[in-house]
């Protein structure tokens, strides 16, 4: 019952932390910001609209956005959120999870292809190389943490008997794994300096630019979407800097809170002190969160057995 209250509450909070970036980059700018509940606002404001569809799209264009959403739901089923079992776990449940996140963007790349606009054909083309590219770090993160835990299972991961943080035996590796992650978070959430959710310049879009033609409900099951899937990330690398053995559900909710507001922070601190990058140097960048991990397990290699 505690990790069904928890995956439902995760699903609540999660348009909130979007506006701790916001929050942060007004900070830098010498701005006040937007209000803590915008994103809130934002998601009733859509829900309430109706859908408008082109005439020369299909299906297709309306499965995008719904399958996009399940997926994101269900890889939070899976997690466990503040050191708390997840609702769902088994064997080799992080290999699906990846696979049902490819599934959802997917589908959001089909939708953006069935429009037939040449501008979200491109952002489609450069979400689905990007997105490969970050996968490649994924899996070897995968490895490496196989090879440390012996599971394929987030439950096993972060709550087994040899749960991985950076407290541990491997706290050094891990650090080169935290910086990894973080790059893939920025890449796979379409953030600077990778992408810039909110410029409106087609030429340099990229997972803006394939929602285009998306409106109401559509639209707010994307943005929904979008949250929670930062959140996964995000609650990804608060799992790993911190374990939560406290023996307190709400003493390990407050600590897997605060560890979480600040990986938003330093997001916000990115997106605030660095620019956007030339398309042709966002290759190398993503590149180098796979250079970090394979170096990681190339560590390992000597001492874990």
């Amino acid at each position: 019952m505690e990790s069904l209250l928890l995956y439902i509450t995760a699903l609540l909070v999660a348009p909130f932390f979007p506006a701790v970036i916001l929050k942060t980059k007004a900070f830098f700018a010498g701005k006040q910001g937007p209000p803590m509940l915008v994103k809130y606002y934002n998601l009733i404001k859509l829900f309430r609209k109706g859908s408008v569809y082109s005439t020369s799209s299909s299906f297709v264009f309306k499965l995008g956005p719904t399958v996009s959403f399940c997926s994101a739901l269900m890889v939070l089923l899976f997690f466990p959120i503040a050191g708390m079992p997840p609702v769902f776990s088994f064997h080799g449940d992080v290999i699906i999870l990846f696979y049902l996140m490819g599934l959802g963007r997917f589908f959001t790349i089909l939708a953006a292809l069935d429009t037939a606009s040449p501008f979200e054909g491109m952002g489609a083309a450069r979400e689905a190389y990007f997105s490969t590219l970050a996968e490649a770090t994924l899996f070897v993160v995968l490895i490496l943490f196989y090879r440390i835990n012996g599971s394929l299972s987030f439950v096993e991961f972060f709550t087994g008997p040899q749960a991985i943080n950076m407290l541990g035996n491997h706290g050094a590796l891990l650090l080169l794994v935290v910086v990894a992650l973080f790059i893939v978070l920025l890449t796979e959430n379409s953030r600077v300096p990778v992408d810039d959710p909110a410029t409106h310049l087609e030429l340099t879009m990229i997972h803006e630019v394939m929602i285009l033609d998306h409106s109401g409900p559509d639209l707010a099951l994307i943005e929904w979407g979008s949250f929670l899937k930062l959140f996964f990330y995000s609650s990804f690398i608060t799992c790993l800097i911190l374990p939560f053995k406290t023996g307190s559900v709400f003493l390990n909710g407050v600590i897997f809170l605060v560890i979480l507001s600040l990986i938003y922070v330093a997001i916000g601190i990115t997106e605030s002190i660095i620019a956007r990058f030339k398309m042709n140097l966002v290759p190398k960048f993503i590149l180098t969160s796979f250079a970090l991990v394979f170096f990681a397990a190339i560590l390992t290699m000597e001492y874990v057995k």
